[in-house]
């Protein structure tokens, strides 16, 4: 792969991580747009190492009010705030979507052909459009559930929708998004919740291709951190534009633009 292409896979994989189209749809269909070879796993994991950099520069100081909550979440079981109910609500949801990827990921390896992305684009795209509808319809929370006691089963569900996001297509934020819809979160925590759950999985799936990145070679790492390089970039400014649209967006056009995505892909196919 030449800088150029990782450019490209940075710049695809900084706008798409955060928008509800999938990431690693778009990331795996790009060789068969561009006609060149799959970088394949390991390569997209980089890409997504850039954006969950993107996610901790965004929301550093929550994120730092989070880490201070953590210990006393974990061992003072008798006290509760809203930062430790948040911390505790993240643990289980994050603890749900790693048996869920460990159980999926034999299924997961098969997964990478253009149909079944042609299919994930589409349906999930539909089940977006309906989580919009439903919860437009509804009186939302005036703050997140999670800041006000430990809710097994939304983090639970929440923390299993993003799990599904292992097969491409699928879009971890969309994902999550639409089942925090569903369960009547606002449109703003529902998003901040979303973006801040990628983080622990990212570097998950990075530490695990560590051993996979010390047989890279120079010229290869090099190109890879250009893509990430790119993909923090671009992700820390399509944050900062979600976040600001995500109250008043319908997120129908983003269901549409999955559509698109998916007719041409037919089409090319």
């Amino acid at each position: 792969m030449s800088v150029l292409e990782a450019i490209i896979y940075g710049f695809i994989q900084g706008i798409s991580e955060f928008l509800p189209i999938s990431s690693s749809g778009h990331l795996a269909l790009l060789p068969e747009i561009m006609h060149i070879q799959d970088p394949g796993v390991l390569f997209d994991i980089m890409m997504h190492l850039g954006t969950a950099l993107a996610v901790i520069y965004y929301f550093r100081e929550d994120i730092l009010k989070y880490f201070k909550a953590l210990l006393p979440a974990i061992t003072q079981w008798d006290k509760g705030s809203e930062d430790i109910y948040f911390v505790r609500n993240f643990i289980f949801s994050t603890v749900v979507s790693v048996i869920f990827i460990l159980l999926l990921i034999p299924i997961s390896k098969h997964t990478r052909s253009e149909n079944f992305i042609v299919f994930n684009l589409s349906f999930f795209g539909a089940i977006l459009w309906l989580a919009d509808i439903l919860n437009r319809k509804k009186t939302t929370f005036k703050k997140s559930p999670f800041l006000e006691n430990l809710d097994f089963k939304y983090a639970g569900l929440i923390g299993l929708a993003q799990a599904l996001a292992i097969f491409p297509g699928v879009s971890r934020s969309g994902i999550t998004l639409t089942v925090a819809l569903m369960l009547s979160f606002n449109r703003k925590d529902a998003s901040s919740y979303s973006f801040l759950l990628s983080i622990p999985i990212i570097f998950g799936g990075i530490i695990q291709g560590i051993p996979k990145l010390s047989n890279q070679s120079m010229d290869s790492l090099i190109v890879m951190l250009t893509g990430v390089a790119v993909s923090f970039v671009v992700g820390y400014l399509t944050i900062r534009f979600f976040m600001r649209i995500i109250a008043e967006t319908k997120l129908v056009y983003f269901s549409i633009y999955r559509w698109i995505v998916a007719a041409i892909m037919l089409w090319i196919l």
